[in-house]
């Protein structure tokens, strides 16, 4: 079972991440979008948000960075393991505790407002509250971590990540005796990865960077017909 959540279900869940984000946008563009609540009710929106957002993109970028960049690059910059894992623990705990907080916002504005709950979906409920599990998953292994802050144990985990790109058959053995709550992390983590395409976050993947280069200005009619 280890190996098969380790070692072969990732494989599954960045297979249907791909492929099912392929097939929405071309069958169902219009349905690729966030789904914006905001004019049914600004209050918590604003503050929740930003905090949700900035704790959202912090995490995956430091997972990203930690995860995948190999150990000979952080030994060449200097940066020795144990400076590593406070490093992770420190940011990964601040935008966590962002996240969470902004999270818990969004998930009381839409569980307890009747308009916005009645709008929305199934998935838009369930992918919200996967998320605030997950980053509380990531926020108790901290505890864990600082148990071993000489950075070896985080090692394991860089080299399992290493492993599943470069298909290495040994992968999951890599962390078969890590701490449960680092397991069930990743496992919700993959979990999150596979349901991806079926909820409102598809729409990270349109970040509109081309308006950084867009030529001219939009042409903007006024009532009379007048262009401004």
């Amino acid at each position: 079972m280890h190996q098969f959540l380790y070692g072969i279900f990732p494989y599954i869940a960045l297979t249907v991440l791909a492929v099912g984000s392929i097939v929405r946008y071309e069958r169902d563009p219009f349905t690729w979008k966030s789904s914006s609540s905001q004019l049914l009710r600004r209050k918590q929106l604003i503050m929740g948000s930003v905090l949700f957002h900035v704790g959202v993109l912090a995490i995956f970028g430091g997972h990203l960075v930690g995860l995948l960049t190999p150990l000979a690059v952080w030994d060449a910059m200097g940066v020795s393991h144990g400076a590593k894992q406070i490093i992770a623990i420190v940011l990964g705990g601040s935008a966590g505790i962002a996240m969470l907080a902004g999270g818990l916002m969004l998930a009381h504005r839409r569980l307890f407002d009747e308009r916005i709950r009645a709008r929305s979906s199934f998935w838009d409920t369930s992918i919200l509250l996967m998320l605030l599990a997950q980053v509380i998953l990531g926020l108790m292994t901290i505890f864990v971590s600082l148990g071993h802050l000489d950075g070896h144990e985080m090692t394991k985990f860089m080299h399992w990540a290493g492993g599943i790109f470069t298909f290495d058959g040994d992968a999951a053995s890599y962390i078969k005796d890590v701490n449960i709550l680092f397991k069930l992390h990743i496992f919700f983590g993959l979990t999150i990865f596979m349901v991806f395409p079926f909820t409102r976050l598809v729409h990270m993947l349109s970040v509109p960077v081309r308006y950084l280069w867009r030529p001219g200005y939009q042409i903007v009619r006024t009532r009379k017909g007048k262009k401004s």
